[in-house]
């Protein structure tokens, strides 16, 4: 139905633009200098009449050309300029009436001298440059020799507004290298429809549409506020399009321009746009400048999505704050993407929930994708998969700051006392059961201080900090990033917050296990302010203590000096694992597990080896370097090979053997 309805209107817009321009034509012929016959109105006249009158009649909605002149506010005269253009472009034979009123064969284009002398209702001021025709580009003025006199330029119209009077809508090239469509029609869960619902009557509550406030959408959920601008824009019957901050023009005659043509167009075809501020830097002065320019002159419906910059506006703005759907609504989204009965409970997306923050965009992605393995569903490796579909989706896109570190460690690959590897046990399950004491319990409610569960292992290099923080990614599946601190700390003033805030930013959906390594360089003791540098380091740290109390993932780090940190800091710590210095028990534990099961060994002395008075980190050192001996001799692993790796890694240690050490591995 709605294809046919179309069809008609397409039809009847057409038949509407042909009478229109034979009227016009009409008009011209009249001034033709061939006698006063031809200067009559007669039958054919009244027939073109008849014609435009029956093409209203039909139109089933309001012609391209009656909205264009209604929308931009022209008069009768510039009117007919338009369709004495459109013409010249449309049928041959108005470029040859027009060449017989101009004298000339030189160029069938109408010149404005020629407009004046024709049409009765002429008015000068419709070539002014503030006029419709020029300040909405409808009509170019071409001068061929220049510097000729106004009344000789010629006029040309606007391809896009040929385009659209004969029902073809197209976006102008000029504004199409910037701009892209926004088209994704995601349905809303219900917070969100609230949120679309109160726009929606601000917007009908508005008598003149072009005076809406503009929509500012708060967050970093930015798919779900584009799902949002887009379903507003559904119901309001517009075309949503998407600007990028980076993409705006900078130079003002060149904004000016851009934004005269999105004027018109959202005009014309019912558009609306959403300016993506959410990568924005609010340090870049020229850009915001123009920015804020863009916004205060944008007509019609404007969105803009920001995260932590947003401009100060001299219009009115009304703020919506969007957030992820919450927990029981993320759990209604994967129930229905997975085929699942809603009242029924179900445990693992449950727990799925509680670890993962996701958009609606991004459930249903990983819904989609679970699609593709749901006749594993009977078993276990269903919920396994759906948990790593969920770490892919939600994976920091922090590459040059953070290292992603993947480990199938376990319980048993770590040597510690039984206290230590106590409280890490309790860490694993303070994770996996944050959200029952969080939210079902209600500590949430007290506020978000203190809500990240944070860590901090101490002790000598190779002591196993490391992989303790393996083991407890892999206790937990998720993702583990081990941050670079050498790009994260900056010397610039405020860039070592930016790059935390990016780190934590990004790590906030999945919730992955974040690991500081040697953390002494970023948060020792705060220092006296004795200087700018002084007082924005203690800043840098601050800011992280703040980002640590409220990440929702499990935050660990690690130093070699305990006594570096700062008491008010170790306050703010949940945890803390001193990692001792392994005794010769340990050792012996630590030997016994180090060489994997496919490693073929030979006649090694255990008790003899926990002689040998290093870390875990060492021994591991020692025996791959051992393996490879043996490998390229074509041997199993024996003592002589362990032997000469431990001569190697001491002396990379510039640390000798003692004489208990050196009997050891004789």
């Amino acid at each position: 139905m709605a294809i046919n309805k179309l069809t008609n209107w397409n039809e009847a817009n057409q038949r509407y633009l042909m009478a229109s321009l034979k009227m016009v034509q009409q008009e011209l012929e009249r001034a033709l200098p061939d006698g006063d016959v031809r200067k009559t109105p007669g039958a054919a006249t009244i027939n073109v009449e008849q014609q435009l009158l029956e093409a209203r009649e039909n139109l089933p909605a309001p012609a391209t050309l009656d909205v264009l002149a209604d929308t931009l506010n022209l008069s009768s005269f510039e009117k007919k300029i338009i369709l004495t253009c459109a013409g010249v472009e449309l049928d041959g034979g108005f470029g040859k009436l027009v060449n017989r009123l101009q004298g000339s064969a030189s160029t069938m284009l109408p010149s404005f001298g020629m407009a004046l002398s024709v049409f009765p209702d002429a008015h000068w001021s419709a070539l002014a440059p503030n006029s419709p025709l020029r300040y909405w580009r409808i009509i170019e003025l071409i001068d061929y020799n220049n510097g000729q006199m106004l009344t000789k330029n010629h006029l040309k119209l606007d391809e896009n507004i040929l385009f659209y009077l004969t029902g073809v809508l197209q976006l102008d090239e000029r504004l199409r290298r910037i701009v892209e469509p926004l088209t994704d029609k995601t349905e809303l869960v219900p917070s969100h429809l609230v949120l679309a619902g109160n726009i929606i009557e601000a917007c009908s509550n508005r008598a003149e549409f072009s005076r809406l406030p503009v929509m500012q959408l708060g967050g970093e959920n930015i798919t779900d506020k584009a799902a949002i601008a887009t379903h507003v824009c559904d119901v309001l019957g517009l075309d949503l399009y998407s600007i990028s901050a980076h993409s705006i023009p900078h130079q003002s005659q060149e904004i000016a321009e851009w934004v005269r043509l999105w004027n018109r167009h959202a005009a014309l075809a019912s558009a609306a746009l959403m300016v993506d501020l959410s990568a924005m830097d609010a340090f870049d002065k020229e850009r915001a400048t123009a920015i804020s320019w863009l916004i205060e002159n944008v007509s019609g419906m404007l969105f803009i999505n920001t995260s932590q910059w947003a401009p100060k506006l001299m219009r009115p703005v009304m703020v919506s704050n969007v957030n992820k759907p919450f927990p029981a609504e993320q759990l209604m989204l994967w129930k229905f993407n997975l085929g699942k009965p809603v009242e029924q409970p179900d445990l693992q997306l449950e727990k799925l929930t509680s670890q993962f923050d996701l958009s609606t965009k991004t459930i249903n992605l990983a819904g989609a994708e679970a699609k593709l393995f749901t006749g594993e569903q009977a078993d276990g490796d269903f919920t396994d998969k759906l948990w790593k579909t969920c770490c892919k989706h939600t994976r920091p896109q922090v590459d040059e700051l953070a290292q992603r570190i993947e480990s199938s460690a376990g319980w048993d690959d770590i040597v510690l006392p039984a206290d230590q590897k106590d409280i890490l046990r309790e860490v694993a399950a303070q994770v996996s059961n944050r959200n029952k004491v969080y939210d079902e319990w209600g500590f949430a409610t007290k506020g978000p201080r203190g809500l990240g569960i944070s860590v901090l292992f101490t002790g000598e290099s190779g002591t196993g900090k490391t992989l303790a923080s393996e083991v407890l990614a892999n206790a937990l599946n998720l993702d583990l990033f081990r941050i670079d601190l050498s790009q994260v700390v900056n010397k610039y003033i405020g860039e070592t917050e930016k790059n935390l805030k990016r780190i934590f930013d990004a790590a906030e959906a999945g919730g992955a296990v974040l690991l500081f390594d040697e953390a002494d360089a970023l948060f020792g003791k705060r220092s006296e302010v004795k200087d700018s540098h002084d007082r924005y380091g203690n800043i840098e740290v601050s800011y992280l203590l703040q980002r640590m109390e409220a990440y929702r993932g499990l935050a660990i780090l690690t130093t070699n000096m305990r006594s570096s940190m700062d008491k008010a800091f170790l306050r703010r710590i949940r945890f803390v694992v001193q990692f001792p210095f392994p005794d010769a028990v340990q050792r012996a534990e630590i030997w016994k597990r180090v060489f994997p099961a496919g490693t073929p060994t030979r006649d090694l002395d255990i008790s003899r080896l926990s002689r040998l008075n290093i870390p875990g980190g060492n021994i591991r050192n020692i025996a791959m370097n051992a393996a490879f001996i043996a490998a390229h001799e074509g041997r199993s692993v024996q003592m002589s090979h362990i032997s000469r790796a431990a001569h190697s890694e001491y002396t990379k240690l510039e640390k000798p053997l003692n004489n208990n050490e050196i009997g050891a591995i004789r």
